[in-house]
């Protein structure tokens, strides 16, 4: 489940490699494709590398695994950092539904079951903002809703934030999950063991593959 790699930059190849490979056949299959990107500094390097494949990009639609509900011009916007480091090149042809201001539910609706969600994991172990501590976290775990609030005080920054819910991301035909370090190792390995965090329910579930890929260092 765990693979292992040297350095992000070889993340960022296999990792764009094998979501490449996933909206390729989803283009081939059904005629358009749908990416759920993430923000963070794990992604950096697939994007990197992801905007230059050779995809009809026109016909993909990339939205967002959760977003802090800032403008799309602030720094802390996860929208812009996937605008500026994904959607350039090749890639700039594809659509962006963001997540906030938040979209018609139907729109959102109509990516699934998403092509790709792309993930990463905090050292507390949380996915998207799926984050422990969050009064409203069981809720987003449980519900059949595409999108969860997430109140301010929670995460970095401790911004209001809105996130694809735990069903939301299960309603995918592929998750890829980035981890970097040795400590969010540990935290893989804890949630494999059974420790309930809200990555343990992508890992012990058999729905959708899980693709976790590990190097020592961003």
């Amino acid at each position: 489940m765990l693979e292992t790699f040297p350095s992000a930059a070889a993340v960022g190849e296999a990792c764009a490699h094998a979501v490449a490979a996933c909206l390729k056949d989803a283009l081939r299959t059904r005629g358009r494709a749908g990416l759920v990107a993430t923000g963070g500094r794990s992604p950096g390097p697939v994007y990197d590398r992801l905007k230059d494949a050779d995809l009809d990009w026109a016909r993909v639609v990339v939205t967002l695994s959760d977003e802090r509900c800032v403008d799309m011009s602030s720094e802390e916007s996860n929208a812009r950092q996937v605008r500026e480091r994904l959607l350039t090149g090749r890639a700039a042809k594809a659509h962006l539904l963001p997540l906030w201001p938040k979209p018609d539910p139907a729109a959102l609706a109509a990516l699934t079951p998403f092509d790709a969600v792309m993930l990463g994991m905090g050292e507390d172990g949380h996915v998207a903002s799926l984050i422990p501590g969050d009064p409203g976290l069981s809720q987003a775990l449980a519900t059949p809703d595409l999108l969860a609030d997430v109140p301010e005080g929670l995460g970095k920054p401790p911004v209001p934030r809105v996130s694809l819910t735990l069903s939301a991301l299960l309603n995918s035909r592929a998750i890829f999950l980035l981890v970097a370090g040795e400590a969010k190792r540990q935290v893989i390995d804890r949630a494999k063991a059974g420790d309930d965090l809200p990555v343990a329910r992508l890992l012990n579930q058999a729905q959708v593959p899980v693709r976790v890929f590990w190097s020592p260092s961003h």
